[in-house]
């Protein structure tokens, strides 16, 4: 893979690319959107497809084309294969949605920025949303962050691939700040004690969830263990 072109994903027949362009919690400004057009045209890229987390992957790309195009583009790489935080989906929030309890949209994209460059034993994926409906699919995302009139409640170890997993609740009620500091202890207690390529679906299988959350939380100031394994 090390060969491959910048930010570049070899298709099936062999020859051709697609490339990712991050859209931060699915955020796409007008600038981004008439530089994607432009290059789709001059390059005559055949498939723009929508994906799951709320990207846009660009299909059918020349091995020579790659380089041009990310410069035309000037946008960054949204990561699809590396060890690292993939994507954060966020659902609009109180933002614009009258269902909204919290800012899931807002929260999203500082999630994304904090933890974008995180390296760490395989890929991983989020989902914030801004109300219990969960239109940001928390509970099946490695990291899920729910939000209700309350505050948040943050999740770990789903997973929506061929093994699905619903993710386990590792605290509720809490504030943003809370929030954001729960999610940096888990992300490090992953970091710290997976195996190389393994998801945190099958750590928490396999190192089991009492584990993740005494470890994480006892020394947590604002969630005492035995509230936190009520919860």
């Amino acid at each position: 893979m090390e060969n491959e072109p910048r930010g570049a994903i070899l298709q099936r027949d062999g020859t051709s690319y697609a490339i990712v362009p991050r859209t931060p919690a699915g955020i796409v400004s007008p600038e981004h959107l008439e530089s994607i057009i432009k290059v789709v045209r001059r390059y005559d890229i055949p498939v723009i497809k929508m994906t799951s987390g709320q990207r846009m992957v660009l299909v059918g790309i020349k091995e020579e084309d790659v380089d041009s195009i990310w410069n035309e583009l000037g946008m960054t790489v949204g990561q699809a294969t590396a060890p690292c935080v993939h994507y954060v989906q966020a659902c609009p929030g109180t933002v614009t949605c009258k269902y909204g309890k919290q800012d899931s949209l807002g929260l999203g994209l500082e999630v994304e920025n904090l933890y974008l460059d995180m390296n760490l034993p395989a890929k991983v994926k989020m989902g914030i949303s801004g109300c219990p409906r969960c239109c940001g699919e928390s509970y099946l995302r490695d990291i899920g962050i729910v939000g209700n009139a309350k505050g948040w409640t943050v999740i770990f170890g789903g997973n929506s691939g061929g093994r699905p997993r619903i993710g386990d609740v590792a605290a509720k009620d809490l504030t943003k700040e809370q929030a954001l500091d729960l999610v940096r202890r888990l992300l490090e207690y992953y970091r710290e004690n997976a195996k190389p390529g393994e998801r945190t679906a099958r750590f928490v299988e396999r190192v089991g969830f009492d584990a993740v959350r005494k470890d994480v939380l006892t020394f947590a100031p604002y969630m005492p263990l035995d509230s936190a394994r009520s919860g």
